[in-house]
């Protein structure tokens, strides 16, 4: 099969509105959970996940934690100018840009841009009692973004505030653009997995919002080993493929880090890994292809080791390499520089012909039409995704984000 050459149409099905769940159950265990198992399908609810799963298994999630990543701006003639913030440019480090406290610089979508020109937007709140004054100040074009530079002060007497405390007091929760609703003070909640920790994200990883203590703990009790990864999701993930065919449609570059024990614990599962949403499957199947890269260049740099959107589907001329190989490569090239943890990008695309080299069972809820995770999903099913929809469709199941959850089991 020639990936490139798919054509999207081919994705496609018909998604009511109104099977759009635009808000959470009360219950977030309480979504209803659809069983493929070797191709048979049946219904459940997902507090009863642990019982499908085989004992002993390794659970992967992404403890990402989604960001109030959207900033208004009021210009002096009253027009809104809306920040939306996709990733640090300046410190690039998640971890450290979240610590400054007198200016960063992140790389941004601007609504209403056009009213933006060169002048310095400012807005002031209060967090923790005192005044703050924002600044932001629109820099260079980033492709089809903009940097933009935040400055903010506070009195002279008055404690440090850091960009994260920024956020936290001024920034908005973004939820995804097809609910068709604006962000609600429960979405603060609902919309961050319950073992959410890292912050980065500007979506959450859904099929993560499911989990709730009471099913972890059964899925200790169960002999599932637990482990996390973290991918800071993208605004990308919501971009429809609009050309015709897979080739012409950009995939976004997304921050990975995996930790060593992780990765020694897939090579001690390579006949059970359990990944959680499609983020998880983007990062432990890009673990591979960093290790074919290492095996081509053992003193690879760190900056060497992001996964292109085309990769796998490339003769890089290596031929056959095992998963537990690739993955040892990684801990030998973690030895060398002194790591404890991997830290990368991907843009890998996972379409029907690419071929799982870690992932066995995947926990996903229902995507959209003509989207990169409907590709994903076709893959994973050796291309019995529309069994699975319509199965969905037709025993009203809800869909995307807030919807219900599915276990896929080749």
């Amino acid at each position: 099969m020639n990936t490139r050459q798919i054509s999207i149409s081919d994705y496609d099905y018909s998604l009511p509105d109104s099977r759009i769940a635009k808000f959470p159950l009360s219950q977030r265990d309480h979504s209803r959970l659809l069983v493929y198992n070797k191709g048979t399908i049946q219904s459940s609810l997902f507090c009863h996940l642990p019982d499908f799963l085989p004992e002993g298994a390794l659970m992967v999630f992404n403890n990402t934690r989604v960001i109030q990543a959207r900033l208004y701006f009021h210009k002096q003639t009253g027009a809104l100018i809306e920040v939306f913030l996709l990733e640090p440019a300046r410190p690039a480090d998640y971890e450290q840009v979240f610590q400054t406290t007198a200016s960063c610089t992140w790389t941004c979508m601007v609504g209403n841009l056009k009213k933006w020109k060169s002048e310095v937007l400012r807005r002031d709140f209060e967090v923790a009692g005192q005044v703050v004054t924002l600044t932001a100040t629109r820099r260079e074009p980033s492709g089809e973004y903009y940097k933009v530079e935040f400055q903010w002060s506070t009195p002279a007497d008055a404690q440090k505030v850091s960009f994260a405390d920024i956020l936290e007091a001024a920034g908005e929760l973004p939820i995804p653009p097809y609910l068709n609703r604006k962000t609600q003070e429960s979405d603060k909640t609902t919309y961050q997995t319950v073992y959410s920790r890292i912050k980065g994200s500007v979506a959450a990883p859904t099929a993560g919002l499911h989990f709730t203590d009471d099913v972890l703990r059964a899925v200790d009790q169960r002999g599932i080993e637990r482990e996390e990864v973290t991918l800071h999701v993208g605004a990308g993930t919501f971009k429809p493929v609009k050309s015709e065919t897979i080739e012409g449609h950009a995939m976004h570059t997304e921050y990975i880090c995996v930790k060593r024990q992780t990765i020694e614990k897939l090579i001690r599962h390579q006949a059970s890994a359990i990944a959680v949403g499609t983020t998880s499957v983007r990062t432990l199947e890009s673990l591979y292809y960093i290790g074919r890269k290492l095996q081509k260049n053992a003193e690879a740099a760190e900056d060497e080791l992001c996964v292109g959107q085309w990769e796998p589907y490339d003769d890089d001329g290596l031929g056959h390499l095992s998963p537990t190989n690739a993955l040892r490569n990684i801990l030998q090239w973690l030895d060398r520089n002194h790591l404890n943890a991997l830290h990368s990008f991907t843009r890998i695309i996972i379409a029907p012909g690419y071929e799982y080299k870690i992932v066995k069972m995947l926990i996903t809820n229902f995507h959209q039409p003509r989207s990169t995770l409907l590709l994903l999903v076709s893959a994973f099913l050796k291309g019995d995704w529309r069994r699975v929809y319509d199965y969905a469709l037709a025993n009203d199941f809800r869909f995307l984000s807030y919807g219900d959850s599915s276990l896929l089991m080749p």
